[in-house]
């Protein structure tokens, strides 16, 4: 991966409906070269896909936990995942150092949603225990752009 590889993803990762043409002018390169790169960045895994972020408080959830969990004995990170999957409300997992065995950031309505939601997680997960925070407010997310930072093309 070159400067210029590195450029097309900052413009993708800022806006994946960009055109190969409005990439191309912030990078110097024309929209066909900006899509052979492309190409070349998904075929090598690189760029592993294109989604839709959806706005949780679209769905109306807006309560949003961290939760440390310990788990009865050892588990495989690919079992973590696969019992995982099917709790919508766990929008992210990972697994850490330290005395948890993951750590999980879930998103639900309000408190009594994110209990029932804890419970399938503890339930599905053969879990020792948790350890619960939930966010008061975010104050910075590099991963998206902030409603309050200009988007630049």
């Amino acid at each position: 991966m070159d400067a210029l590889d590195e450029a097309v993803l900052r413009c993708l990762v800022r806006d994946a409906r960009s055109t190969f043409a409005e990439v191309g002018a912030e990078v110097g390169l024309s929209a066909p070269a900006v899509k052979r790169r492309v190409d070349r960045l998904v075929a090598t895994g690189a760029v592993r896909g294109f989604t839709a972020v959806v706005d949780p408080a679209a769905l109306g959830w807006g309560t949003e936990a961290y939760v440390e969990v310990r788990c009865q004995g050892p588990v495989a990170p690919a079992e973590l995942r696969r019992r995982l999957v099917g709790i919508p409300e766990v929008v992210e997992a990972v697994t850490v150092t330290g005395r948890a065995d993951a750590l999980l950031r879930l998103l639900a309505r309000d408190v009594q949603h994110l209990e029932r939601a804890l419970a399938r997680v503890r339930d599905e997960l053969d879990v020792d225990a948790t350890e619960s925070v939930i966010v008061l407010s975010r104050l910075l997310d590099r991963a998206r752009p902030q409603p309050d930072e200009p988007r630049t093309r």
